[in-house]
């Protein structure tokens, strides 16, 4: 194996979770929805493909279901410093240890697409100065 080609994420809102993931997470859109017979639709990050098909399947986290986040299934998008902050400013307060997390090499935090998938957003760029929260390790996770 080489890499990640693509990933699938089941929605249940098509037009929500695209904005989002076109406005919020900032994907470049590389094939709408009326590009397929289905309710699909088709981003770019990196070199991976991330499709959104609306099947139905989501089914809504709340504080219980992501009391450890880091064993629940996601998908992790790579980002630069200055995104990462501005990301984690618009989506850090959904839950209480959503992060961000030291894992090493890089940091990571996080949060749930508007059909309440798990998605993670991750910098291997250090801060400039000092850091607005605390990283969290996994062992902080109870």
């Amino acid at each position: 194996m080489r890499g990640v080609d693509h990933i699938n994420v089941d929605v249940d809102d098509l037009d929500a979770c695209l904005q989002f993931y076109r406005d919020t997470l900032d994907l470049d859109l590389i094939r709408p929805p009326e590009d397929f017979q289905g309710a699909h639709a088709m981003f770019e990050a990196g070199d991976t493909v991330v499709t959104l098909a609306e099947t139905g399947r989501a089914e809504g986290w709340d504080d219980r279901g992501l009391d450890h986040p880091l064993d629940k299934a996601h998908v992790a998008f790579e980002t630069d410093r200055e995104q990462y902050e501005a990301a984690m400013d618009d989506l850090g307060d959904q839950f209480p240890k959503q992060g961000p997390y030291d894992w090493g090499e890089f940091e990571g935090f996080y949060f749930l697409d508007p059909d309440g998938n798990l998605l993670e957003v991750v910098t291997y760029e250090s801060p400039e100065g000092e850091r607005d929260r605390p990283l969290l390790t996994h062992d902080d996770v109870e």
